[in-house]
């Protein structure tokens, strides 16, 4: 893959695409289907691989931390992601407590026959817990070597940088990174609060969903496929997204973004990944991807990233007509 990046101004390494387990790991695809996708990305220098514990009910990490044994891959190679909140039935096993925050990565790292993962992410902010202990107890985690770094998701800038103040004043660890949502139809965060954030306290983006859940690969065209996800009883919100207004809306705009990727010699998830890719704020985008086929096509990304000229990207951008509005351009 040879394009590697810094996660944010962290030292760390990440590969620009990594493999996600969200929704497929012990849920969508069997476990040989997990195995063989994870080797394809590994054999096709993807470094990053990202699960949490309450992906299927803590099976996506079992399943992630059976293949890594069986691979035998250099552990120092790998950069093994999780993310913490939603751990269990009680009270206690949800949220970011310090409790939970220990007790629930001891579990993680458990379930996943591992020592330590590189990068442990509070999965939502927590508004029951003060953000002083939620960054003490990363802190703590980290000097017990637990974790390498620590992260936040669907969090907040204003969270992030109270997070950050918390960090300076007691000299614990700061944030490297937040996992957000980003793709063509949802850019406001990604290209504009959180470079600002980089600049400011250096916190890196890893986005997720660069596909929309799908809607972006055109296949919801013509209805819902039954091997699909939104055909699964638990996405029913995702459905309803699909056929509303504005999904139809999605869908006709898909159709012009086509025609560009045509002429690109590539196809619209190519487009869409690569798309994600072109913006310098982000360190690494994860996939998530059912078969073999779609890893393959979506990897071929990177072969795109060249042709997404600042012309290529203006044309997307009248089609999409979504650019959001920035304060500053802070590439000047």
């Amino acid at each position: 893959m040879g394009l590697g990046t810094n996660l944010g101004k962290s030292g760390l390494r990440v590969s620009c695409l990594g493999l996600g387990t969200w929704v497929t790991f012990g849920g969508q695809i069997t476990d040989e289907v997990a195995e063989q996708l994870m080797t394809i990305a590994y054999e096709s220098g993807v470094n990053l691989f990202d699960t949490a514990e309450v992906y299927a009910g803590g099976r996506a990490e079992v399943i992630l931390g059976n293949i890594l044994k069986k691979k035998c891959w250099r552990r120092s190679s790998l950069v093994i992601t999780t993310k913490l909140y939603w751990g269990g039935k009680a009270e206690t096993e949800r949220g970011l407590s310090r409790k939970h925050i220990i007790e629930g990565l001891h579990g993680s790292l458990q379930r996943m026959q591992l020592e330590y993962v590189d990068v442990v992410f509070a999965n939502r902010p927590d508004s029951n817990t003060p953000m002083e202990e939620i960054v003490r107890a990363m802190t703590y985690v980290i000097n017990q070597g637990m974790a390498m770094y620590w992260g936040t998701s669907r969090w907040t800038a204003m969270e992030i940088m109270e997070a950050y103040s918390v960090a300076r004043q007691f000299n614990l660890i700061p944030p490297v990174c937040e996992q957000a949502e980003y793709h063509l139809f949802q850019r406001e965060k990604v290209e504009v609060q959180l470079p600002e954030l980089y600049h400011k306290i250096g916190v890196g983006a890893m986005t997720w969903s660069p596909l929309a859940c799908g809607i972006i690969t055109g296949k919801y065209e013509n209805g819902i496929p039954e091997t699909s996800r939104a055909s699964m009883k638990s996405y029913q919100w995702l459905k309803e997204k699909i056929v509303s207004e504005d999904g139809r809306k999605q869908q006709a705009k898909l159709k012009e973004l086509n025609h560009i990727a045509e002429k690109m010699v590539c196809t619209l998830p190519q487009l869409a990944v690569a798309w994600c890719l072109r913006n310098e704020g982000v360190s690494s985008v994860l996939l998530g991807t059912s078969n073999p086929e779609q890893l393959t096509e979506n990897l071929g990304a990177i072969q795109v990233l060249p042709k997404m000229t600042s012309h290529v990207v203006s044309e997307i951008d009248n089609i999409l007509g979504n650019r959001p509005y920035s304060k500053k351009d802070y590439r000047s």
